[in-house]
C-alpha cells in the first residue's frame, strides 16, 4: 500500500484525531495512521487530546523526512478543542482533503448491557460518537472546498449488527453509532465530492487492543486505504483491510 501513493496525497492536508501516543511506546492506531499519511505527502494536523502524545508523533515524522506533522492539543468531547483543531488547519494549511476521526476510548469489557454503568457508556459515545459528529460538522465546509475530501470513522467490528453479541456495552453501542452517521453522512454529501466510509482495523496491539493483536500498522493501513479512494470509491460502507464488513 505504501508503495506507489506518494503523489495521491502529495500537498493535501489531513486531520487526524488520537493521532498521539503515550512516548517511548510508539503504539496506536491514529498515530500509525497519521505516520503513514505523511509518508504519502500529506500535510497533517495531529490531534491528541495529550499534546506531548501529538509531539511524539510530530518527532516521528520529521525524523523520517516526508509530509508535515502539526500538533495540536485536541480534545473532541470539547467543542472549544474542536474549533481549535480547525484554526490550526485552516491557518497552517488553507485547506483539509482528508478527517480521519480515530479518538475512541473505553473498550468496556468489565461491563454487561443488562446492568451497565450508563455514565460509562455517556462518556464513551461523548468521544466515540459526539466527538467524530462534531469533528465532521466543524470540517464539512471545508472538505467541500477540497472537491475530493475524504472522510474517515474508524469504527470497530464490534459495531457490526451482523456479529453482535453481549458484553462491550459502552464501546459497542458507540460504535454502532458511529457507523450509523457514516452511512447518513455519507448520502448527505453525495455529489459533492466528499466520501465518508467506516473502518475497522481488526485487533491490533494498541494500548487499547492489548497485546496479541495485529501490527498497529497493518491496520492502520484501512484507514489509508479509505483515505486514497478514488473519486468514483465507494461511499457509506464498511471495511476492513479494504474489504467489506457486514453492518
Amino acid at each position: 500500500m505504501e508503495q506507489g501513493i506518494a503523489a495521491d496525497l502529495e500537498g493535501k492536508a489531513a486531520v487526524v484525531t488520537g493521532a498521539g501516543s503515550r512516548p517511548g511506546e510508539g503504539v496506536g492506531n491514529g498515530r500509525a495512521a497519521a505516520i503513514l499519511l505523511a509518508r504519502a505527502g500529506a500535510r497533517v494536523v495531529l490531534a491528541d487530546a495529550r499534546g506531548e502524545w501529538a509531539e511524539e508523533t510530530r518527532r516521528t515524522i520529521v525524523e523520517e523526512g516526508k509530509g508535515e506533522g502539526v500538533p495540536v492539543v485536541g480534545d473532541v468531547t470539547k467543542p472549544e478543542d474542536c474549533r481549535r483543531i480547525v484554526e490550526t488547519a485552516t491557518y497552517r494549511f488553507g485547506r483539509l482533503d482528508v478527517l480521519v476521526n480515530n479518538a475512541a476510548i473505553l473498550y468496556d469489557t468489565f461491563q454487561q448491557a443488562a446492568d451497565a454503568d450508563l455514565a460509562v457508556v455517556q462518556e464513551a459515545l461523548d468521544t466515540n460518537l459526539f466527538g467524530a459528529w462534531r469533528m465532521c460538522q466543524a470540517f464539512v465546509p471545508l472538505l467541500r472546498q477540497s472537491q475530493h475530501g475524504r472522510i474517515v470513522n474508524v469504527s470497530s467490528e464490534a459495531g457490526s449488527l451482523a456479529s453482535m453479541r453481549g458484553g462491550t456495552p459502552a464501546y459497542s453501542v458507540s460504535k454502532v453509532a458511529l457507523n450509523g452517521l457514516t452511512r447518513m453522512l455519507a448520502d448527505e454529501l453525495r455529489g459533492t465530492g466528499i466520501l465518508g466510509n467506516s473502518v475497522c482495523p481488526g485487533w491490533v496491539a494498541t494500548d487499547m487492543g492489548g497485546a496479541g493483536g495485529r501490527p498497529v500498522a497493518d491496520g492502520a493501513k484501512s484507514v489509508v486505504w479509505a483515505a486514497l479512494l478514488p473519486d468514483d470509491g465507494p461511499s457509506g460502507g464498511f471495511f476492513r483491510d479494504g474489504k467489506p464488513l457486514p453492518w
